[in-house]
């Protein structure tokens, strides 16, 4: 049972387990990387597409350890994503329409500006413009790992602008992948899917709290949506919605709200194995035998420069319009240079990128551009965003406004 007399922060420990948890991912890009360009490649590649059960569908055949990680574990971590985008629509940050202005228009031209520019250096070739969602997401554990790095230099308030940014920027990658990349629709199993997806709306209006219930309807509902042609992973996003959350503003960890306890049972798996594994799996580039044409190629350009200059273009001109026009004031205790900082930093797009990567193309080549052009946009913009933040100024504010945003999360949880 939780300690009601001084009730934990649920934002504070996300906050922290994402932190952890993109440090961890880092170390697992990096050995992905050192293992593809090593004697271990073959070993690597082999043990990834190595059939570790019989087929589920026969349009992916038998199912292969990285097809379970990316069908089947990140559906897992797509429900993780739901939890928290209904927790912040419920009972958080972005419950109100004035908590989710600011974040609303910079995720919304944060996707916009890295799609139009992938557009301009890649879209010419229309097999390449089925690419466009990649530069579009930012990944929230790695931005956040970033962050933790900088300890106290790199403002809570900006934390928290960028963790908003980024679930609302979940919600896009998520729409764009059930509209954009499902290919062809079985018409019975999607109903089976709306049927199992209906039960569970049902049970949580009747007031079933027992998560059991719900977490074996997610595995049917997982399994017809795999049947239906749309990508499995929207099945968790789908479940968590359907997940009964009571809201707790002044404790936000209460055990019973089901949704907040779920979210904090899959917490760490999530940050810790998940996501890591992922990123082990779809990380690993062989270097060996790239010329500079194939670095140079409009693909990984376009994917690059989306990152890089889309994400810190669309992000810092909404942050600075909607600031000056005074429809959302922008994050407190912070300078412009922060906030321009954090705006590059979106530009990591490592998770969701890959990912995405992995549904346009068919070919592999492709995807291993794709990767390439994730990775080196990612990079660039990590190591850019921590140098600004590492070297900018602090606010005149800061000690004062740190204190006032620590005490506001421990008392409020998510509320303000």
């Amino acid at each position: 049972m939780t300690d009601r007399s001084s009730p934990r922060s649920a934002l504070r420990a996300f906050l922290a387990s994402e932190a952890a948890g993109g440090i961890i991912l880092m170390g697992a890009a990096a050995l992905a990387m050192i293992v593809a360009n090593s004697p271990l490649s073959a070993l690597y590649r082999d043990l990834l597409h190595l059939p570790v059960s019989p087929a589920l569908t026969e349009k992916l055949g038998p199912m292969t350890a990285h097809l379970w990680i990316n069908d089947g574990l990140m559906a897992v971590f797509f429900l993780f994503v739901g939890l928290e985008i209904k927790r912040e629509l419920v009972d958080g940050r972005l419950a109100t329409w004035q908590q989710r202005r600011l974040p609303l228009v910079a995720a919304l031209a944060g996707m916009a500006f890295p799609a139009v520019i992938y557009l301009l250096l890649a879209g010419g070739d229309p097999v390449l413009a089925r690419g466009w969602a990649i530069p579009a997401a930012t990944d929230i554990a790695f931005a956040i790992g970033v962050l933790a790095l900088l300890g106290r230099r790199a403002p809570t308030s900006l934390k928290l602008f960028l963790v908003t940014v980024a679930i609302v920027d979940d919600m896009g990658a998520v729409a764009i992948i059930a509209v954009f990349y499902t290919a062809s629709l079985s018409l019975p199993a999607l109903a089976a899917a709306a049927a199992v997806l209906a039960a569970m709306f049902l049970l949580n209006r009747l007031g079933v709290r027992a998560l059991a219930v719900y977490l074996i309807l997610f595995a049917l509902l997982w399994y017809a949506v795999l049947l239906s042609g749309v990508h499995a992973t929207i099945a968790g996003v789908l479940a968590a919605f359907a997940v009964p959350i009571i809201p707790t503003p002044g404790d936000p960890d209460s055990p019973e709200s089901p949704l907040h306890r779920l979210e904090h049972l899959l917490d760490a798996p999530v940050a810790f194995f998940i996501v890591p594994l992922f990123g082990f799996a779809n990380a690993g580039v062989a270097l060996a035998g790239l010329a500079p044409g194939d670095i140079l190629a409009p693909m990984p350009v376009g994917i690059a420069a989306g990152l890089f200059l889309g994400k810190q273009f669309g992000i810092f001109s909404a942050v600075w319009l909607a600031a000056r026009s005074g429809f959302a004031a922008k994050p407190r205790g912070a300078t412009w240079l922060q906030i321009y900082a954090v705006a590059v930093i979106c530009g990591i797009g490592f998770t969701m990128s890959l990912f995405i990567g992995g549904l346009a193309f068919g070919d592999p080549k492709l995807v291993e551009e794709a990767k390439l052009g994730t990775l080196a946009g990612s990079l660039v913009a990590a190591l850019t965003g921590y140098a600004l933040l590492r070297f900018a100024p602090l606010h005149p504010e800061h000690d004062r406004e740190e204190a006032i945003q620590a005490r506001e999360i421990t008392r409020d949880g998510d509320v303000r």
